[in-house]
């Protein structure tokens, strides 16, 4: 059994879309509340171009529960992608507020614009949780784009921030966290840090605004190579008793100011204020301000949460932290690690020989170019030998030619042996075209694996491009998940491909089971008929259940079980329902057949699921979600309570329906078993109005 955790994606189009859809990527919602309805965690809300406002349907403010990313497009900062709104909210610190969207802890904003237009209106609100807020837009917001307090430590990284009225980001309380990379511009004030708060503010750059950053009250920042230029007061403003790290003999700040019109610093409290290793203009300090001489020639960029100092903020930082504590890679002599570098064939090959301990399958000729004196030769022969990668035909190795992103699958794929590529799901990539013929399984196999990772567009799966440092260390974390050994990281940015991705039915469309059916298809676990069609509402017997559940839950023997009279050996269905017997999933009949041409009972596919997953037992108070409940036998009533509470009893037209005796359909067969496939953690959430739960709720 797997035991990581996949993200569920939904989609959203507020042109396109409707909230009667089942949010995948082809039927995507309309609107972003609706999405976050009930999502469960971990989650990613996909957005397409267009405005989420009231008209569209969304209702503020939009809370983004934890461990939910809401995603636009990080390339473009947000553009086209517009969440505009206001929202009373009634803060823990600040009354009542007038706010667009408020983030939980672990919750991930990405790639949006962000406006609040109401008066005194506030774009995000952060409040004691631990957020990242990353490549947004935040325009034209009648107060701050940001406000964080309490206890907050969120990550703001990269965002824009341009023409709010009051300031660009505000923030108070105890608050800490990290202000990283930022654009603040036009703002009334860029920065306003109030009360004790105290964040690390790195690597910003502040223009054109009244004041770049004010500090007031016991404020403490740590302000780290910063641009702070032609803001039309001044630069750093501080008041009250603020305090801000401005650098040390031994640690330089390398902040610049420039072009400030009456101020760089304007020290307006009673304590000198020290500044060591910053660019700015003495005659446009006003104040008390020691300047400090530096002992330190190069400072080293400032490194936060990583191990290098150029992965702050980047998207593929979490595959790479995982990678590198493994010690299966490394970085380079002065500190970094160099995330968008080219990769050569010897250094891929001393990653994959060092990641991959396989037995070698193969013996491998010398290569003509590759001396045994040469750093990588052992990583190159083992990394052939294992069937990872291979010579050209004049026998040569070119150890120092960079890889493609095409041959780095390729080469995964083909070195752990991987199968089941359906060459549909290429449909998703929009430069599918460029994939080399050679390639064309492999890449399918790959994104079915959920092996590929694309940045920043998951559609654009660029086979053509050299590979990045960063792209092959997602690569082969995520070949660790597949391989079951590595937990699952949440990332937008791997592509998940859906039902729709799959060989169409000219009967699925708009069907109620339509999202349970193309996932299970998805997951390679189903299958139509020759004519197109899927048949959703036709019967299912006993034998085809027994075969589908030896597929989707691979069974171990849990009993010894005879063979059944009815069931001989050349049957097509004897060795599934030989299996699905043995792990408990289903029996025979007091005469000792098995009935295999017999049609299951929905009653007994609840029973079945339970049984076979050795689910641990329910209140028989669950029971009361159904008003046929009377009619089920005492023998099942704890089967069925329990089913009830994994969320596995599925009842199409009516919920409160079970009608336990009917036949079950294909459709509410790959329901059933697909919510078991959730119940054990296999498979992410479906959302359906048919699905019960516990109490109703």
């Amino acid at each position: 059994m797997v035991n990581s955790t996949i993200a569920t994606t939904v989609y959203v189009n507020p042109v396109t879309g409707s909230d009667t859809n089942n949010g995948s990527r082809l039927s995507p919602f309309k609107s972003l509340t609706h999405a976050l309805n009930g999502l469960g965690s971990p989650a990613i809300v996909q957005l397409a171009p267009g405005t989420y406002h009231a008209a569209s349907g969304e209702v503020f403010p939009l809370i983004i529960p934890s461990g939910v990313w809401v995603v636009g497009n990080e390339a473009t900062k947000g553009e086209a992608i517009l969440i505009e709104g206001s929202g009373d909210y009634q803060t823990k610190n600040f009354g009542s507020q007038n706010i667009t969207l408020v983030l939980a802890s672990n919750a991930q904003l990405m790639g949006v614009t962000v406006t609040n237009p109401v008066n005194k209106g506030t774009g995000v609100w952060i409040d004691s949780t631990e957020p990242t807020v990353a490549n947004n837009t935040f325009i034209k917001c009648r107060r701050e784009g940001i406000f964080i307090s309490g206890n907050a430590k969120p990550a703001i990284l990269d965002n824009i921030f341009v023409q709010n009225a009051s300031a660009g980001l505000v923030m108070a309380r105890n608050a800490k966290g990290e202000i990283l990379r930022n654009i603040m511009q036009r703002n009334s004030i860029g920065i306003a840090i109030s009360d004790f708060a105290a964040p690390l503010v790195a690597s910003n750059k502040l223009s054109e605004n009244r004041v770049a950053i004010a500090l007031s009250r016991e404020a403490k920042p740590v302000l780290r190579y910063n641009q702070i230029t032609d803001n039309s007061s001044g630069g750093l403003l501080l008041n009250g008793n603020s305090i801000p790290d401005l650098g040390s003999s031994q640690d330089p700040a390398g902040n610049i100011f420039g072009d400030n019109h009456e101020y760089d610093i304007q020290n307006a409290t009673s304590v000198k204020l020290v500044s060591a290793g910053n660019l700015l203009n003495p005659t446009l300090v006003k104040g008390l301000v020691d300047f400090v001489a530096t002992n330190v020639d190069n400072p080293r960029q400032l490194a936060v949460n990583s191990s290098f100092p150029d992965l702050n903020g980047h998207w593929a930082a979490p595959f790479i932290e995982a990678v590198y504590k493994k010690g299966l890679i490394s970085g380079f002599p002065d500190g970094t690690f160099a995330p968008e570098a080219s990769i050569t064939r010897a250094q891929y090959a001393a990653i994959i020989s060092k990641t991959f301990q396989l037995p070698l399958k193969r013996k491998v000729t010398k290569f003509t170019d590759i001396e045994s004196s040469f750093w990588a030769a052992s990583a190159i022969y083992r990394g052939a030998g294992m069937g990872f990668i291979s010579g050209f035909p004049d026998g040569s190795f070119r150890p120092n030619q960079n890889l493609t992103k095409a041959q780095a699958i390729v080469s995964v794929v083909s070195g752990l042996r991987l199968k089941g590529g359906n060459p549909n799901v290429l449909a998703m990539y929009g430069d599918r075209a460029q994939i080399p013929s050679y390639a064309t399984n492999a890449m399918a196999i790959a994104t079915q694996k959920l092996l590929v990772v694309n940045y920043p567009q998951t559609e654009q799966l660029q086979p053509l491009r050299d590979i990045s440092r960063a792209e092959v260390v997602a690569l082969i974390y995520q070949a660790l998940v597949a391989l079951d050994k590595q937990k699952a990281i949440a990332s937008p940015y791997i592509v998940k491909p859906d039902g729709v991705n799959m060989p169409s039915f000219t009967d699925l469309t708009g069907h109620w089971a339509e999202p349970f059916i193309r996932s299970l298809v998805s997951l390679d676990l189903t299958t139509g008929f020759a004519d197109g069609t899927y048949k959703p509402d036709i019967p299912m017997t006993r034998a085809q259940y027994a075969a589908l559940i030896v597929k989707a839950f691979n069974p171990t023997a849990k009993r010894r079980v005879s063979d059944f009279l009815d069931v001989p050996g050349k049957s097509w269905a004897y060795k599934s329902i030989k299996a699905a017997a043995q792990g408990g999933f289903v029996g025979g009949f007091s005469d000792g057949t098995f009935r295999p041409q017999e049609n299951v009972q929905r009653l007994q596919i609840i029973v079945s699921l339970v049984n076979g997953l050795g689910l641990t037992a329910a209140h028989g108070s669950a029971l009361q979600n159904f008003i046929d409940s009377q009619t089920l036998p005492n023998y099942a009533r704890t089967a069925v309570a329990t089913a009830t509470q994994q969320r596995i009893v599925v009842n199409y037209p009516d919920p409160k329906k079970i009608e336990a005796k009917r036949e079950a359909t294909r459709a509410e067969v790959a329901a059933m078993v697909y919510q078991a496939l959730v119940a054990i953690k296999r498979t992410p959430p479906i959302h359906s109005p048919y699905i019960i739960f516990p109490n109703g709720n």
